[in-house]
């Protein structure tokens, strides 16, 4: 059984990767600020395995993302801040779907998971994130108040436009894969 989780989990985050690729950005808010759907073979992964594997996934596509295609000035501050968002988007859904076993409690557990991600990555920026880009970048560090019109006007609506649309997109999804994430659940507890 652990072998087979082991290559469920890395089949996901090679899923995730390849998703991590085809990203886009969002009309009207910052080209830098990317959108895309490898946070759905995390929330696989958590629905299936727990919290842990969630996070494995998100570390995993990263670590990957890293590897193979780098980062601003070689220090992977992106990476750590799509692991950070990442994992505080699943981490309440994996809670609250354990009381909520429906798709519409997965909807719940999802939207609370885009209002955490959506606050704590707003404060993360403000306080640690964009800092460390321009440090890295040598760049001229940012005033307070560019740093919070940059997380107004960029992260923070970004955020909520992200979670809501992978809250969407996955809750089709799951309609599809519930019998089968309950099938591999079942088999866990075993």
């Amino acid at each position: 059984m652990k072998v087979k989780k082991l290559v469920v989990i890395s089949m996901l985050s090679s899923i995730a990767f390849v998703l991590m690729l085809l990203n886009f950005p969002f009309p009207g808010l910052p080209d830098y600020l990317k959108i895309d759907f490898s946070d759905v073979p995390a929330i696989i992964a958590i629905l299936v395995y727990g919290p842990a594997a969630g996070i494995a996934v998100e570390a995993i596509k990263n670590i990957l993302q890293y590897i193979i295609q780098g980062s601003m000035a070689g220090v992977p501050v992106g990476q750590a801040a799509n692991f950070i968002a990442g994992t505080l988007f699943i981490l309440p859904t994996a809670f609250m779907f354990k009381k909520l076993k429906s798709a519409k409690g997965l909807a719940v557990s999802l939207l609370a998971g885009t209002a955490a991600m959506t606050v704590l990555m707003s404060i993360l920026n403000y306080i640690l994130i964009l800092p460390a880009y321009t440090w890295f970048l040598h760049s001229p560090a940012l005033s307070n108040s560019q740093l919070k019109t940059a997380v107004v006007a960029g992260i923070l609506p970004f955020n909520i436009v992200k979670g809501i649309i992978i809250t969407i997109v996955f809750t089709f999804i799951f309609t599809k894969l519930k019998p089968w994430i309950e099938q591999k659940r079942s088999v866990q507890t075993q």
